[in-house]
């Protein structure tokens, strides 16, 4: 029934019902407090439910500040003070855009999002921000990718900078150097220490490392580490890996984790949720996530207004207004506020009767207010058992006025007109004239200043600079090569996989005294697809709280092993949470002090594809590590399909500078590459990734075909000749290059020309065309820039005076071979598997693809032929008697593209 139905005795029965409950929760607030009353309520509402009484469900709580005025901690700093150091750090990084775009048009930059994140960012740098020297350990801070010019300018204020630094913002190449677009630790390596303007990376990166900081702790490899905040635009929430790992977060506990979204409202086109509210549209999602929210929406200035809003009206059209509304008042007059906003209400118009316009402009949001920002920074490290996230609300632009101030043009502001920058000047009060502020000069007090000083002991008492990238870490001594020893001897009489070799050396890895406790194995979900399982055991899966039941394979020999001191890190079904791992584990040694040795193995096709821009990424950060692709192959994975089917990942591992690829096919070019990887990134400690690819198929593993280092040479530069052909070829020579899983066809094909067609067969394993292809470029450009030098190329060394044709497989497209082509001076074909893969056999693929056997010695034959060794009727011969269809769809062409 609604209210006019109630019987009056009725209603008067609720009214009293609904006083003793509250009178009974006043007794209890006053009395138990907090935790008591959200365990009475709790309690109600499991009664209820019991009955079959659903409550409805409220993600959102009301649209003010998560902190109220009498909980707010008193401010520990020096308003006046902080307030000019502000005002100076917002003035010289609106200078340096500013000063860069005059100096060269379109060289870019960002003055809003800082202008509104200074309050939020100095808050924490004067009273949270930990520096490396600080006894409780240093925080990892991600800062928003856009803020990059505040962070310039406040370390030009410490003495970290210079003139000509901040002269030189966006123009690195100018000499003395110069200062990057953003956060870029491989352009910075001294500075930055996370690169964060990817959107979505630097959350979900800062998750995993947060993650990876009680890893090391619950493993007594380090004793404690600080807080990891991340720095977040409103707008960046959109994308998936912003939002996409947090129940991760708050399922490990991460009360390390301290995420503080910037909600100024406004993408880079227009407003982020125009006809909604971000802020509870994300308390609603971390709340639900079982993160704890804190919101910081309203400054100091609306807080006599809420404590007179005794109906609740004031709070109604806060909620009522949408962000849409808000960025409009932020760009707007107070005459238009106090008519749109206040005015929608007799009684809010009635409220700020007595306040002028310019009053009514200065209610500020939360996020501009320092004591609002240092009680929700206060609150969340002091939480205990969640991660945390604030929410604060500003204005983008904060500070430049007419020139952009909340408006949808406000993230493309690069240049700002004389009498804008006098305005900016005047607000802010910096101590420069009108003769020279059209000039935007850079000002920095004196050193004995008082905001120097302040700043420079603020920063003392809490541990020395940030952002400070250290790579302090002593070099692991070299793996002993006994180790690898029985993998250059083979399986004589039996059979294996790449992948089965590749777990064997990591297993022989986490045994060793000197390195197994660096070892960090990390696997999204497919460890037992990978043959792994064993590791369950030997060294167990990491998890903070240990294993809490009884595993259903408990009386298994190789049962799922839970442990606080865990080494494997199983990521679940996230090829982005596992990247995440890796690139933690993998900058151990420059945000620990210790090398880790990330060993991420995950399905091949799922990893550059997916996840390349967190790769990249790692390029960025100086990752060391080995990443190991699965089931690599087109034809190797047989009956699982075009979504699984690999035949790329090796050519988009090509734009990646860091990345070391190698496509092995035998256990000892495994071994050779593995101690390789271990002396280059562990003992010279050379920042690289090494990517391997492995595969699932059966084969006999021979022994190596030569002893020494000169074979382990040739294998890291990217081919050896396996084996010289000893018939006489009076039909003429063939190189035959293979790599991975179709060299035995490459065998298997040498064979056949030499017994059925007289042609000797010289047979190369190909274990890194990446390698080979840009050693081929260096040597190209070396000729280039020293005319008269003849270099040759490696490929060029191998090949040059071999005779008449050479023929290429690979699992991969055709573009993988391709891309030596020109140092290849016979004729050259290359076969791969380019098109969409499909669910069917071994063989049955590879006759799809073209590239059994049959496919190379008809390719053999048909370079023969360009180099007149042959008849072209034994080509077509060869192709009946091979059963070739000529009519066959070509594999790469898309039926349904055409």
């Amino acid at each position: 029934m609604t209210d006019p139905e109630i019987a009056k005795e009725d209603l008067e029965l609720i009214q009293l019902e609904t006083r003793e409950w509250i009178e009974s929760l006043d007794y209890v607030i006053k009395t138990g407090g907090a935790g008591r009353v959200r365990r009475l309520l709790r309690a109600l509402q499991n009664r209820a439910a019991e009955f079959g009484i659903d409550l409805p469900y409220a993600a959102n709580t009301p649209y003010v500040n998560t902190i109220a005025r009498h909980e707010q901690p008193r401010y520990p700093g020096n308003h006046e003070i902080e307030r000019r150091i502000r005002s100076l750090i917002r003035w010289n990084a609106m200078a340096m855009v500013v000063r860069a775009n005059r100096n060269e048009d379109g060289i870019g930059g960002h003055i809003s999002t800082y202008a509104s994140a200074a309050t939020l960012l100095e808050v924490g740098f004067h009273h949270f921000f930990r520096g490396k020297e600080h006894p409780e350990g240093g925080d990892m801070i991600y800062f928003q990718g856009h803020t990059a010019p505040g962070l310039y300018a406040r370390a030009y204020l410490e003495g970290r900078l210079d003139e000509r630094d901040l002269e030189n913002f966006r123009r690195e190449l100018k000499p003395g150097g110069g200062l990057s677009s953003y956060p870029h630790p491989y352009l910075m390596p001294h500075y930055w220490e996370f690169p964060t303007v990817s959107m979505g990376l630097g959350p979900i990166m800062s998750i995993y490392q947060a993650r990876f900081n009680r890893y090391m702790e619950d493993r007594k490899l380090i004793e404690k580490s600080g807080h990891v905040w991340a720095f977040i635009g409103d707008g960046e929430t959109d994308e998936p890996e912003t939002l996409g790992a947090i129940t991760l977060a708050s399922r490990e506990k991460l009360d390390n984790l301290i995420f503080v979204i910037n909600c100024n409202l406004q993408r880079l086109d227009g407003p982020v949720r125009g006809n909604y509210k971000i802020i509870q549209e994300l308390e609603a999602i971390f709340r639900g996530a079982g993160w704890n929210v804190i919101k910081v929406i309203w400054g100091a200035g609306w807080d006599p207004l809420l404590d007179r809003d005794d109906d609740g009206a004031l709070v109604n059209r806060m909620e009522s207004a949408v962000d849409g509304d808000y960025q409009h008042y932020s760009a707007s007059s107070g005459e238009y506020i106090r008519e749109h906003f206040f005015g929608a209400d007799e009684r809010l118009r009635k409220m700020v009767e007595n306040y002028t316009d310019d009053d009514i402009m200065k209610l500020n949001r939360g996020g501009h207010d320092p004591e609002k920002v240092y009680a929700a920074f206060k609150r969340a490290v002091d939480n205990k058992g969640s991660p945390t996230v604030i929410l604060a609300k500003t204005i983008k632009g904060y500070g430049l006025g007419e020139a952009g101030e909340g408006k949808n043009i406000t993230h493309q502001q690069k240049k700002l007109n004389e009498e804008e920058l006098r305005q900016f000047r005047s607000r802010f009060g910096i101590p420069i004239s009108d003769e020279h502020v059209g000039e935007a000069p850079f000002y920095k007090p004196e050193q004995d200043s008082t905001e120097i000083t302040y700043i420079r002991d603020r920063r003392e008492k809490l541990g020395g600079h940030v952002p400070l990238r250290q790579d302090k870490a002593p070099a692991l001594a070299a793996v002993d090569p006994a180790l690898f020893e029985e993998f250059y001897k083979g399986t004589e009489g039996r059979e294996a996989s790449t992948t089965m070799v590749i777990v064997r050396i990591l297993a022989k890895l986490l045994r060793d005294k000197n390195i197994g406790k660096h070892i960090v194995p990390i696997i999204p979900d497919e460890a037992r697809t990978f043959g792994m399982e064993a590791l369950f055991r030997q060294v167990g899966i990491y998890s903070h709280v240990g294993q809490k039941y009884e595993p259903v394979d408990k009386d298994t020999l190789l049962y799922y092993k839970e442990a606080v001191d865990g080494q494997i890190l199983e990521e679940g079904i996230t090829e982005a949470g596992a990247l995440s791992s890796f690139v933690a584990a993998g900058t151990a040694y420059a945000n620990h002090g210790i090398n880790m040795i990330p060993f991420c193995i995950y399905y091949s096709m799922f990893g550059f594809q997916r996840v390349g821009d967190l790769i990249w990424a790692a390029g960025d950060l100086g990752v060391r590590g080995f990443l190991v692709g699965g089931t690599a192959g087109r034809t190797t994975l047989a009956g699982e399909g075009l979504q699984h089917q690999d035949g790329h990942s090796h050519l988009l591992a090509y734009p990646c500078p860091h990345v070391y690829a190698y496509d092995p096919t035998f256990a000892y070019e495994i071994a050779a590459i593995m101690e390789q990887g271990m002396k280059k990134m562990y003992v010279e400690r050379k920042n690289r990734v090494y990517y391997i690819t492995v595969g699932n198929e059966f084969y006999e593993m021979p022994p190596a075909p030569f002893e020494g280092e000169e074979l382990k040479r040739k294998i890291l530069k990217g081919m050896y000749c396996y084996r010289k052909s000893k018939a006489k070829g009076g039909a003429g020579r063939v190189q035959l290059l293979g790599s991975g899983a179709l060299f035995p066809k490459v065998l298997l094909a040498a064979n056949i020309l030499e017994k059925e067609y007289d042609i000797a067969a010289d047979v190369w394993s190909v274990t890194g065309y990446k390698q080979l292809f840009h050693d081929m470029l260096d040597v190209e450009r070396a000729n280039l820039l020293k005319p008269g030098n003849n270099d040759r190329s490696y490929v060029e060394e191998c090949l040059g005076e071999t005779e008449h044709a050479v023929v290429a497989v690979s699992d991969y497209t055709k573009a993988l071979p391709l891309s030596i082509a020109k140092a290849i001076k016979q004729p050259f074909l290359a076969l791969g598997t380019d098109g969409f893969g499909r669910s069917e056999g071994r063989s049955s693929l590879r006759d799809f693809f073209e590239v059994d056997e049959r496919y190379i010695v008809v390719a053999a034959l048909s370079g023969l032929e360009k180099a007149g060794r042959v008849k072209i009727d034994d080509v077509k011969a060869a192709i009946k008697k091979f059963n070739l269809d000529p009519e066959k769809t070509n594999p790469m062409i898309s039926h349904w593209a055409g």
